[in-house]
């Protein structure tokens, strides 16, 4: 069992009345276990709502805010199973694939499969299907994509990582998103919580591919075991998954993240928490209204 301690908070300043739709709690479906949580908004909202998306289990929070600073800040604790995952997981053919899976096929905005499909067949078209051909495809991403924070942003898509070379967890699991899909494998980007050294704590993607009839987490920037991920959001891509989607004139002006974990008794220090705005790839565009 490997469980986390989550710490959070978001600082903005309202500039204007705005409405905000926060995607930051961990899930509770599955064998993630949410043992306890907080959520808290200053000011509080006078109108606070929170639901769930039943296909995903996204939980979410909507409210409006007025002009003034405003503070968000969640803390959690969670407990994952450990997951053995067989080596021999096979790809499913396409017309024995659930009708619930099906559109994890097609391109998206930022994992444009149909414009990459000759590159992924060129790359990994001769690999034998199964597990290992999508673990290939996580292992050239990890050797052929630099890890370079700030060198993509909220519109940047697989497509132009795979031409520019560089990027941040988003982008690598876009990138191996759409290489699965070009080869009809369903696959789909999963963001939440994690401990790791390098970088600064923040919110973290990886992607899942449907192998033997199930979901199987791969994380091409080895920067954890994607066992230990605490599962905020699944969706399509990154415009399914954002932390924070704004409408109204808001600025964050702070971001701290701080992930403990703690495994056999023994709990990892706390990283110094990330600084504003590391990582924002993962966030969606915010419009203003």
């Amino acid at each position: 069992m490997h469980l986390s301690h989550i710490d959070l908070r978001l600082d903005y300043e309202v500039d204007a009345p705005a409405h905000l739709r926060l995607n930051i709690e961990a899930t509770r479906t599955g064998a993630q276990t949410v043992l306890s949580e907080t959520l808290s908004i200053e000011p509080p909202p006078v109108r606070r709502q929170a639901g769930c998306e039943p296909d995903s289990g996204n939980r979410f929070v909507r409210f409006d805010a007025q002009p003034g600073p405003l503070t968000i800040a969640y803390r959690a604790t969670v407990r994952r199973p450990a997951v053995h995952v067989p080596a021999t997981l096979p790809e499913v053919p396409v017309n024995q694939l659930p009708d619930a899976v099906l559109g994890d096929l097609l391109p998206t905005r930022y994992c444009e499969s149909d414009l990459l499909a000759r590159c992924a067949q060129q790359l990994f078209g001769d690999l034998p299907p199964g597990i290992g051909r999508v673990q290939a495809i996580a292992d050239w991403i990890h050797e052929s994509i630099v890890y370079v924070p700030g060198s993509s942003d909220s519109t940047t898509t697989a497509r132009e990582v795979f031409v520019q070379r560089a990027g941040v967890c988003r982008d690598f699991a876009h990138l191996g998103i759409t290489f699965c899909r070009a080869l009809n494998i369903p696959a789909r980007l999963v963001v939440g919580y994690v401990w790791f050294d390098e970088p600064p704590q923040d919110f973290h993607a990886v992607f899942e591919a449907w192998l033997g009839g199930q979901w199987v987490l791969f994380d091409p920037t080895r920067m954890a075991p994607v066992d230990r991920l605490v599962r905020v959001g699944t969706g399509r891509d990154a415009k399914d998954v954002a932390f924070s989607t704004i409408f109204g004139a808001v600025r964050m002006t702070d971001k701290k993240l701080a992930v403990r974990e703690l495994q056999d008794e023994r709990v990892a220090p706390a990283r110094t928490p990330a600084p504003s705005g590391e990582l924002r790839g993962i966030e969606k565009p915010e419009p203003v209204l």
